[in-house]
């Protein structure tokens, strides 16, 4: 519906109005490839036509199994135009799990880059509601699938008027599956209204402009890249597409495309860190960095940033569109000690501009926790970017929206100047004799040891003291340590209750995201014994 005082929010309506505004500036980087706004414009409305040629109505499903590049950002603003949701299916997870994404999302048409065919091979004689797959050839791999190449695809909508049927703003936009570590994947549904706002507040908060050449390590299937495919299009910034997220090609990349602005996980940020101090590299220009997902140690954004990148710490969830707050620098601490301003950014801050409602509260009772950074409750949040539900699971759906907020399962601190900052995970905390451990803590005094690269922290059963904190420690390469080196780190710099009483070397195991899987570390301690969180 549109009047005379009010039209409906989506973030389709950026690219109509950067396309207007700066027609010959360049949209999209890709290898060789570089596209205006103009070019980039009329792929998306012919892919949105062939869509709707091929079928494509109101509330349907289109999945889309491919990395960051050119066609997956074209379908961020083609699907949705037409009134159907896309479904950005994580390239990582194997056919059995793409293959309950695609069935449980019901989707129709099934586009998969060459180089994961193998995603759907396996599977695709048992996807009842695909009635077709197109390939994406961006690299020169075997195509195994049988199916429209994505080019000809697209010329079945050259003129052809692309139909815009987005009618209300809170109809879904987009699905985005959970990594689904201790059961099956949710599909979290993300609305039009909350992908525009969530996409200003990027561009916004993160000080994108017109100049802005954004890299995309980020990947563009997790919360559809924090909006980014949206934000960057808003701010008539440039999009540079990158297939592989590895440290020296990033670097290549920052140098060679003059980037100003990436967003990255902690792990990336570990690699590139890594990789900067064993090369020797400084950088030439300006670049604004940021991350999200765990809570990062004060050491990996201390090492970035004396590379020469400035960082942002945002904390969010897929619920809630990506990030939902921000740690606001202020001026009064830019004369701090490099180490005292990493802790600081280590915070997960106060909310997005856009996202306002955010609290840290007693569960149980809902009453706001004090403002003293020591008492723990849990952060809740509510507003505009928060998920009209989980797709076809409404039980989910009122747990999550338990007492009007959305409840992230995430154990912070308020301090008193309002920002938050996450301990724990409530699964993860430790409860040792009574004492309370932050698991988030420990890691990062952990990450704080020379010799550690990656580390995490659960609880194994103790006969004395209930449990007690056990350390998972990938070690820097060439760099040696003994779990007496690590402990006594940190009874150094800890409480000593707190120090790890038992210290593992060795490869963490991680989602098809990255994250670490504790809940796998936590099993192999634990086993079937029940274990006691609160």
């Amino acid at each position: 519906m549109t009047s005379v005082n009010y039209d409906v929010l989506t973030p389709i309506r950026f690219l109509e109005r950067s396309a207007s505004v700066y027609p010959d500036n360049i949209a999209v980087v890709h290898g060789s490839i570089r596209r205006t706004y103009s070019e980039f414009h009329a792929r998306v409305h012919r892919l949105a036509a062939a869509l709707a040629e091929a079928g494509i109505k109101k509330g349907d499903k289109v999945a889309f199994i491919s990395p960051n590049t050119p066609a997956m950002l074209e379908a961020h603003f083609a699907v949705p135009m037409i009134g159907a949701a896309l479904v950005a299916v994580n390239i990582r997870l194997s056919p059995k799990e793409v293959g309950y994404i695609i069935n449980h999302s019901e989707s129709q048409i099934v586009f998969v880059d060459n180089e994961f065919a193998d995603r759907i091979e396996s599977v695709k004689e048992d996807l009842p509601h695909v009635r077709r797959i197109v390939n994406i050839c961006d690299v020169s791999y075997d195509m195994p699938l049988p199916g429209t190449d994505y080019e000809a695809f697209l010329e079945t909508g050259a003129g052809r008027e692309a139909p815009f049927l987005v009618e209300d703003e809170l109809e879904v936009a987009t699905i985005n599956y959970t990594s689904g570590t201790t059961g099956s994947p949710k599909g979290v549904m993300y609305h039009h209204r909350g992908a525009y706002l969530n996409a200003m507040g990027e561009l916004i908060e993160f000080g994108l402009t017109q100049d802005s050449n954004y890299l995309w390590t980020l990947p563009m299937f997790h919360c559809n890249g924090w909006c980014f495919p949206w934000a960057v299009i808003a701010a008539g910034a440039t999009h540079v597409c990158l297939r592989k997220v590895e440290p020296e090609t990033i670097y290549t990349m920052i140098h060679t495309e003059q980037i100003t602005h990436l967003c990255a996980a902690p792990t990336v940020l570990i690699g590139l860190s890594e990789y900067a101090v064993n090369n020797n590299i400084k950088l030439d220009h300006h670049l604004e960095i940021m991350t999200a997902g765990a809570p990062p140690a004060p050491q990996v954004i201390l090492n970035m940033e004396q590379v020469g990148a400035n960082i942002t710490q945002t904390y969010g969830l897929t619920e809630v569109f990506g990030p939902h707050s921000i740690c606001k620098w202020r001026d009064e601490w830019q004369a701090l000690p490099p180490e005292q301003k990493a802790k600081i950014k280590a915070r997960q801050g106060v909310p997005y501009i856009h996202s306002v409602h955010m609290d840290v509260v007693d569960p149980n009772s809902m009453t706001p926790v004090p403002r003293d950074g020591q008492t723990i409750g849990e952060i809740v949040m509510r507003g505009n970017n928060v998920m009209l539900g989980y797709y076809k699971d409404p039980r989910a759906t009122s747990e999550a929206f338990a007492g009007g907020w959305f409840h992230s399962g995430d154990l912070a601190v308020m301090h008193p100047d309002g920002y938050i900052q996450i301990m724990d995970r409530k699964k993860d905390i430790i409860i040792s004799g009574g004492e309370n451990i932050s698991t988030v803590e420990l890691e990062n005094t952990i990450y704080q040891h020379p010799a550690v690269m990656e580390v995490a922290v659960v609880s194994a059963p103790d006969p004395k003291w209930g449990e007690v904190p056990k350390a998972y420690i990938t070690p820097r390469p060439g760099a040696e340590a003994t779990a007496e080196d690590i402990i006594a780190f940190c009874k150094q710099n800890l409480a000593r209750f707190k120090a790890p009483k038992q210290v593992v070397f060795g490869e963490l195991p991680k989602t098809a995201t990255g994250k670490i899987q504790k809940y796998k570390l936590r099993e192999q301690e634990w086993g079937g014994e029940q274990r006691r969180t609160g």
